[in-house]
């Protein structure tokens, strides 16, 4: 897709809140796509983390192994460090983050030193039914973290990567137990951010039970909005 230079001139931070399987992630790349907004998943710097078996990557493992969410400090500081780096000066799309009341007002104060906010958060809805499905049949390449979906996504020979042909698997926090768990956590630890954002007037809700194309240009027309 294109940028005009209404996409690109324009700096501000956008929040994708949703539970896991809500789809945050596609929807995060088409916006860093169209607005030159850099991409910031917590998911992808705890992977990082734990390829490089940093002490935060490791710790953070621990928890993610059990579908538990990781601790804010562990958290905030991963992504405090990302959001300093230079490709964030224009803007960044959080994928993961935050998850708590905590991490949304740890962000707040990170954002605020440098003279800048959040302009929305994109609340992504999907039942919870929908997202067990999601979920356990995601399948990930070892080799190049590629990600199949067995039911919307699936690789062109079963089990095995298009791009090397690696076996696909199965991350232990895709397995059901590890699923039920995350969602509950979820619930628990971070719905109450729908209503701490709802209460700022930065939440906006989208259906994301759509197809792709649609919650995108959903996604899209708020962001241009701003």
């Amino acid at each position: 897709m294109n940028k005009t230079s209404r996409d690109t001139d324009r700096i501000f931070n956008v929040i994708l809140l949703g539970p896991p399987g809500a789809g945050k992630g596609t929807q995060a790349k088409i916006l860093n796509q169209r607005f030159a907004m850099a991409h910031v998943a917590s998911g992808d710097l705890f992977r990082e983390n734990i390829a490089k078996q940093t002490a935060l990557g490791l710790l953070a493992k621990s928890f993610m192994d059990k579908g538990e969410l990781v601790p804010d400090d562990v958290t905030v500081r991963m992504v405090v460090e990302r959001i300093a780096q230079p490709d964030c000066a224009r803007g960044v799309v959080f994928d993961g983050f935050p998850r708590t009341q905590a991490q949304a007002q740890a962000l707040d104060a990170a954002l605020a030193q440098a003279n800048k906010k959040i302009a929305a958060v994109l609340w992504v809805n999907v039942r919870e039914e929908v997202l067990i499905q999601r979920l356990t049949a995601r399948r990930i390449c070892p080799t190049d973290g590629a990600v199949y979906n067995l039911l919307t996504n699936p690789p062109k020979i079963a089990s095995q990567c298009d791009h090397d042909g690696s076996a696909l698997i199965q991350r232990d926090d895709d397995k059901p137990p590890a699923v039920q768990r995350r969602l509950q956590v979820f619930h628990s630890q971070t719905q109450p951010l729908i209503d701490y954002y709802r209460a700022a007037g930065l939440l906006h809700e989208v259906q994301g039970e759509q197809p792709i194309e649609r919650v995108q240009s959903e996604i899209v027309n708020i962001a241009e909005r701003l």
